[in-house]
């Protein structure tokens, strides 16, 4: 726990590195955040935030810097709500992401969020609820199951699958017949939750079967499914700029989109704005960078995620503005038939 003072001087230093970038020192904390307090109190004070964790001194400097978690420290707790979204850039959302088509209103929203925020903007496309007809079960080895499912348009897919014992052709049969019977025409979804409330209550080979099965019909997304705009960006951030090898890391995440959309789709199941700082989100492990993201609805049914990624030192405030203003958005023009 810290005290007033502590916070107050914290709450300055991120701010201040925040808008210029430089390490800050002990007289430019005293100068800017209006206690009268004495440079040796100020150095004592950040001595205590540094043996926390909180901040830190680069080798060429006297200053101090926000680490990951001074930045959450912040942004859980000291972050000041401002208006800085204009009137001419809300106005810029509201008619660039019209409802025509919805692949153009995403690539927009991807434009935008990187336009507004100078960063990364990334956005999922809409997924539609998926809801299947009829699975089979068949045969191919010892503990090798082909799973066919049918979708009401007819659309098919097949996945091998290993299992943890062998079955055969009846019992893959029986849960073929067991699927069909309770769970044809329901989502997915529905499908998974179900299963979780009946799997205990279910013969062990039937109920990993039938899970396998959840799992092939929610396989991996396709990498069109995310739209990156700004990755450019990243090269005249002052952070990155110098550093090659960071910038190559960061790159490559752009490139393995199945690294964002297992991020993006975390961030789904959450309500409002979500902030990972450095690596938390264990997803896109890098300290460098911190992602602040939002679901997105069409017709009250959360459908994709989208956000801005760039550098920890980023002005929180303003991006969960863009972010929340952008994920509303999307979810009128969307939404209107």
């Amino acid at each position: 726990m810290l005290d007033e003072r502590a916070r107050s001087l914290l709450k300055t230093l991120v701010e201040r590195y925040i808008a210029d970038g430089q390490p800050v020192g002990s007289r430019t904390l005293s100068k800017a955040s209006g206690l009268e307090l004495s440079p040796a109190t100020i150095r004592n004070v950040m001595a205590d935030l540094e043996e926390l964790g909180l901040i830190a001194s680069p080798h060429t400097s006297a200053g101090r810097i926000p680490t990951a978690l001074g930045y959450r420290l912040f942004v859980d707790t000291m972050i000041t709500a401002r208006p800085h979204l204009l009137a001419q850039e809300v106005d810029a959302l509201e008619g660039q992401l019209r409802p025509d088509q919805p692949q153009r209103v995403i690539a927009h929203a991807a434009h935008l969020l990187s336009n507004l925020s100078s960063f990364v903007g990334v956005v999922t496309a809409p997924r539609k609820p998926s809801v299947f007809r009829h699975i089979e079960f068949l045969r191919l080895g010892e503990r090798r199951v082909l799973v066919i499912l049918v979708s009401p348009d007819g659309d098919v897919q097949n996945r091998v699958v290993m299992t943890a014992q062998d079955h055969d052709q009846s019992e893959l049969a029986e849960a073929a017949n067991r699927l069909n019977a309770q769970y044809t025409g329901l989502t997915l979804e529905v499908v998974r939750e179900r299963l979780r409330a009946e799997v205990e209550q279910l013969r062990g080979e039937i109920a990993s079967l039938m899970t396998a099965a959840v799992q092939v019909s929610g396989g991996e997304e396709s990498a069109e499914q995310v739209v990156i705009s700004g990755e450019r960006n990243l090269l005249a951030v002052q952070d990155f700029g110098q550093d090659l090898s960071s910038l190559r890391r960061l790159f490559g995440l752009f490139e393995e989109k199945a690294q964002l959309m297992r991020l993006l789709d975390g961030s789904s199941r959450a309500e409002g704005v979500r902030i990972f700082i450095g690596g938390e989100s264990h997803v896109v492990p890098y300290e460098e960078l911190s992602v602040v993201s939002a679901p997105y609805e069409v017709d009250g049914q959360v459908v994709g995620t989208l956000g801005v990624i760039g550098p920890t030192r980023m002005a929180y405030d303003r991006m969960i503005q863009i972010v929340d203003v952008t994920a509303r958005m999307v979810s009128q023009a969307l939404s209107v038939r």
